[in-house]
């Protein structure tokens, strides 16, 4: 009996997994840096930090809502770009794991790494 479990366990293992969730994950980090730096980040309207800094992004057919904050200058708001992860191209093999990738948008991944962003003065009234 508890062959047939682990014989079990192993197979829904190996059915259920998906090569670009395993190997690269469901999130990638990329640098967000501004000039002047100190802009507050927000990620989909939560504050994440201040530029520069590295901020975990979730993977998907679109990218997350980045927007820049910095008194005195004007708000900055980008999405991230998102580009097939070729890593999936495995799963073409093993039809289970590739709808994995794509529930979990491991199929895809943030290209470039790091975005550099000049800010805009507010103009006086």
């Amino acid at each position: 009996m508890k062959r047939i479990f682990n014989i079990a366990a192993v197979s829904a293992t190996l059915l259920l997994s998906s090569c670009a969730t395993i190997f690269t994950g469901t999130k990638q980090t990329v640098q967000i840096n501004s000039n002047p730096p100190a802009a507050a980040i927000e990620v989909d309207g939560v504050k994440a930090g201040v530029t520069p800094m590295a901020v975990p992004l979730k993977k998907g057919f679109t990218g997350q809502t980045i927007t820049l904050k910095l008194d005195g200058y004007e708000t900055k708001t980008f999405q991230p770009q998102t580009t097939f992860n070729a890593v999936s191209v495995v799963n073409l093999l093993f039809i289970p794991g590739f709808i994995v990738d794509i529930a979990t948008g491991a199929m895809m991944k943030y290209d470039p790494k790091v975005y550099e962003f000049t800010l805009e003065q507010k103009k006086a009234n």
